[in-house]
């Protein structure tokens, strides 16, 4: 009786009973026999459905058209109906000068439009009773079960993401009105433009239309008959033509097949609990009577005696409304429920409809080929994703503002780091040493210089001297494997690397100490012939990001780039020499870029954070108190660990402006740091390594946490953003498209990729010069900020790196007895299903990768081992686990959600321990939520940084010895903690 649709798993659920009931008022300009009507009623609700009828009459203190008569005609129009049962009310308003109001509610369950009307006719006498056929009763009422059901159905489930509902609005419902064209199956068209509009702006190939109307083929003069409804599936994939689609929908609307009566459709709304976003009410023929709202007054100089009220409270959360106005020109209303839809939104739908109606006039289109905006409105939408103040400063060199600020204060502290403290002064001058003796050993302007670094003040001096040398720094993690090391040597072409470390050895290639590089020179390359370094348009550093190849590629960044990044924040954020940074991050994650010249362009003082206080929140805490910072920038996942170490101490930190990025932010659980921090700052920053770190900024306030915002903000001056769509066009604020970024940040290039670099750096079509398109999927608000939506590819972001799927499932798939592979992200805890939804709620300090390979056989240990030597420990799996073959979907993708729990490590049987050993491996089974062994990793278990707080908590609750996150760290295994704790 009901179209299935495979494709939604909404219906509409049936709201409260006003959602359900409409009205209809007949003016009686010299008034009413109150009583010869009543028996009208009386006589013909016995012939109708052998029962009694009232006619309720009552005086109104007013004159007809007062505002007074007015109230108390809204008051009858929009009290709702019980379904049980006739499912009619009849009211009689005697006005003080003579004219009175029939005033006629029904429950959609019990009467459609047309037999609404036919009751007004006959109590007005227009027409005979007798007219209509005895026998015709209304709807069987439905049972007292179904109708609880009805009334309890829950609304708060579903979001409108691109609207701003009003939770406390209750069932009132607001309506918005425009002009459509004259068309054939004007019904169909509407549903078929309402479907491409919402399609557009929730990101779906095949939205669902609901539909409501009195039965197609009921007998003529049948009264009582009820409203049926049917949804419409509303393929946008191309497979067909708008022509098509309409036609469809009509034939689907004029009754042949499709539609279920009231119960039906009640059931089937009651049984699912969902619903459909939009409904159409469709309108009988020749049923145009002028249409009121709630609070809006019968305009004066109608010459209608009627009117209608379709709705008392939208029975869609959108519920459209095609009709006529009193000069019989077609339009359309759309009844928005506030709680749900905000007036501005649905004022921009209605508008977006009414423009795509009329563009179905050709019916040769593609559903694709539909443009919802026009001139006017596309060159406002460009220009909300502009920031209001420009960017002023001249392009300048990075060592050169850094030379400015040596001369303004040449005394002051530049940077700390173990143990060591250096002057603006004396880092200028070593940094001059290193760039001559750089100098010395061939390096010219424009060569790339590799640094394979730890945070230590090395590394900064190594960094400057660099760009003193007029060369391009390239830096590296120690921590990441030999190979990975050795292809970005290859790849960036290095002549010379500077590393601690035994560097894996390449052609050409010269590693030396950053010690050799301080002995090798003197600080007097600036004079005596020396190279001119070049202009703020070449490379400052090129940064390596993960590749969908399985290889990373290098993104090439001028020096201009990041002193814009400073000139537009720089005054917002009130940065200058009284600001002390933390450098929290590695070299290799440019977030280190914005700590590292954020701190000494500015003039501000820059704290190095050892990479083991940085892996302990405690002692990174302890950092902060210790050093005064003032600046402090994190993923939000390591400001988590952050947060809870300083609820449990007592010193209170220095921090005034707290900067997030990296990864997507829960806003909500911020709360807790504004209350005990008032005065702090709270930022959110998008940003893209190939857009030169920062894109966006948003200052967090308590309502933003609240509600848990996922604004990302407005560009920088300096910076744009557009959200297109797949044909570069830009889509309505509200909806969703892929973020491109133009301006000042968007970097040179992917060093030696010059087909990947013309694929993402492509021509701004809207501002001239060149654009990035991101891959990251998000929306325009009005007001012009930006949300962040996630990723449109494989690529995700844990705990602020950025990782290509794709990268990894490359490395699985070299092993030779790998045939097939797949990886996936997962939120939370082991158990969680496989690309569960990520959104606000999710948890991304413990999100993880889980691994699939086939074929069976396959060896999950000797392929983890093989993957350790490739890839860094943020992109291992914590899972690998070998099945028969990957899951399809009938379309031959991978079927994420069809694949198993991931395998947990096999276990050996534990060996004899002491008690100590034992319960400290039940303490790991209690974080970890899996199956410990005394020789198990707590890595390759699913840890991470923040289940190892977690268990550090744990094992003080249990009275057992503190937990350093060194030792964790270096003996991750039950067995070599406890040997290191000195129990076993």
């Amino acid at each position: 009786m009901y179209r299935t649709v495979d494709a939604w798993p909404l219906i509409p659920a049936a709201g409260p009973p006003s959602g359900h009931c409409h009205a209809r008022r007949t003016r009686l300009p010299a008034g009413a026999d109150a009583a010869r009507m009543a028996r009208i009623l009386d006589q013909a609700a016995r012939l109708w459905w052998g029962g009694p009828a009232r006619l309720w009459t009552e005086r109104v203190p007013a004159a007809a058209g007062s505002a007074e008569a007015g109230r108390r005609l809204d008051a009858e129009l929009f009290r709702p109906v019980h379904p049980e049962g006739t499912g009619l009310r009849a009211v009689l308003l005697e006005y003080a000068d003579g004219p009175a109001d029939l005033v006629l509610v029904a429950h959609r369950a019990r009467f459609d439009a047309t037999s609404l009307r036919m009751v007004a006719e006959v109590l007005t006498e227009r027409v005979p009773r007798e007219r209509f056929h005895a026998g015709h009763t209304p709807a069987p009422a439905p049972d007292a079960e179904l109708v609880k059901r009805w009334q309890e159905a829950d609304y708060s489930g579903a979001t409108v993401e691109w609207a701003a509902g009003d939770a406390a609005a209750g069932d009132r419902t607001g309506v918005v009105s425009v002009p459509v064209r004259e068309s054939a199956h004007l019904a169909a068209r509407i549903a078929v433009a309402a479907a491409l509009v919402l399609g557009r702006y929730e990101g779906r190939r095949c939205p669902v239309i609901g539909a409501l109307a009195g039965l197609p083929s009921r007998p003529e003069g049948a009264l009582g008959a009820y409203d049926a409804g049917t949804l419409l599936a509303v393929d946008l994939s191309g497979a067909a033509t708008t022509g098509e689609l309409v036609a469809g929908s009509a034939r689907i609307l004029d009754g042949e097949g499709g539609w279920c009566d009231s119960r039906q459709y009640a059931r089937l709304c009651a049984e699912t609990g969902g619903r459909v976003l939009a409904g159409l009410l469709a309108t009988p023929s020749g049923e145009d009577p002028p249409r009121r709202t709630a609070g809006e007054s019968v305009v004066p100089g109608r010459t209608s005696d009627e009117d209608v009220v379709p709705c008392q409270t939208a029975p869609f959360p959108l519920t459209l409304v095609p009709g006529r106005d009193p000069d019989g020109s077609p339009r359309l209303d759309v009844r928005h429920r506030l709680e749900d839809v905000d007036e501005e939104s649905a004022r921009r739908f209605a508008r977006h409809v009414a423009r795509v109606h009329e563009l179905l006039a050709d019916d040769d289109l593609a559903p694709a080929d539909v443009d919802l905006l026009d001139e006017p409105e596309r060159r406002h939408v460009i220009r909300l994703g502009r920031p209001d103040r420009p960017l002023e400063r001249r392009p300048e060199r990075i060592d050169e503002i850094f030379a400015a600020r040596v001369a303004e204060r040449p005394q002051a502290v530049a940077l700390t780091g173990e143990d060591r403290t250096l002057t603006y002064a004396e880092l200028d001058e070593r940094a001059g040493r290193c760039a001559a003796s750089l100098h010395g050993m061939g390096v010219r302007p424009g060569d790339r210089v590799g640094l394979c670094l730890e945070r230590t003040p090395d590394l900064v001096i190594t960094m400057l001297a660099v760009l003193k040398a007029g060369a391009v720094y390239v830096p590296m993690d120690p921590a990441y494997p030999a190979d990975r090391l050795a292809y970005t040597a290859g790849d960036a072409a290095l002549r010379v690397i500077v590393t601690h470390r035994d560097f894996p050895p390449g052609k050409h290639l010269t590693v030396v100490s950053p010690e050799q590089l301080a002995a090798g020179g003197d600080s007097s390359l600036d004079g005596g012939g020396a190279p001119e370094r070049g202009g703020p348009d070449d490379a400052a550093y090129v940064i390596y990001t993960s590749g969908s190849t399985g290889r990373p590629k290098g993104v090439v960044v001028p020096h201009r780039n990041v002193v814009a990044l400073l000139a537009a924040t720089e005054d917002d954020f009130g940065l200058g020499p009284g600001d002390t940074w933390s450098n929290f991050h590695s070299s290799a994650f440019d977030f280190s870029v914005w700590e590292i010249w954020g701190a000494l362009l500015t003039g501000g003082r820059l704290v190095l954070v050892p990479y083991w206080v940085s892996r302990s929140p405690e002692e990174f805490h302890e950092l902060l108190v210790r050093a005064r910072v003032t600046v402090l920038s994190q993923t939000p996942s390591a400001f988590a660990q952050l947060m809870e170490a300083d609820r449990l101490r007592d010193e209170r930190l220095a921090v005034r402006l707290a900067v997030f990025g990296g990864e997507p932010l829960d806003a909500r659980p911020l709360l807790g740091w504004l209350d005990r921090y008032p005065d702090c700052r709270l930022v959110n920053m998008y940003g893209i390594t190939e857009t030169t770190v920062h894109v966006t900024a948003q200052t967090l306030a308590r309502g933003d946490a609240i509600a848990g915002s996922r604004s990302v903000g407005h560009p920088l001056p300096g910076w744009h953003v557009y959200v297109l769509d797949e044909r570069g066009r830009p889509v309505p604020t509200g909806a969703p498209g892929e973020i491109h970024v133009g301006g000042a940040g968007v970097a040179a290039e992917y060093l030696g990729r010059p087909e990947l670099t013309a694929e993402r750096f492509v021509p701004d079509p809207f501002a001239g010069g060149r654009m990035y398109r991101s891959g990251d999927r998000g929306r325009l608000r009005p007001d012009g900020r930006l949300e962040h939506l996630g990723r449109l590819d494989t690529q995700v972001k844990i705990r602020g790196f950025r990782i290509e799927l794709d990268e990894i499932r490359s490395v699985l798939l070299d092993d030779p007895s790998v045939t097939s592979a797949a990886v996936v992200l997962r939120d939370g805890r082991p158990g969680d299903p496989p690309g569960a939804p990520r959104g606000a709620a999710a948890d991304h300090a413990l999100a993880r990768l889980d691994a699939y390979v086939t074929p069976a056989d396959a060896d999950p240990a000797a392929l983890r081992r093989r993957a350790a030597k490739v890839l860094p420990e943020h992109m291992m799996p914590a899972t690998i686990t070998a099945l028969p073959a990957l899951p399809l979907t009938p379309n031959g993708k991978l079927d994420v959600r069809a694949l198993p729990e991931p395998a947990s490590t096999p276990t050996p049987p534990p060996a004899p321990a002491e008690d100590f050993t034992r319960t400290l491996a039940a303490v790991w089974e209690s974080v970890l939520d899996a199956p410990v062994g005394p020789d198990d990793n707590f890595f390759e278990l699913g840890g991470n940084s923040l289940l190892a707080i977690r268990l550090g908590a744990a094992m003080r609750e249990r009275g057992l010895p503190a937990l350093p996150l060194r030792e964790l760290y270096l003996h991750p295994t039950v067995r070599g903690l406890a040997r290191v704790l000195g129990h076993e």
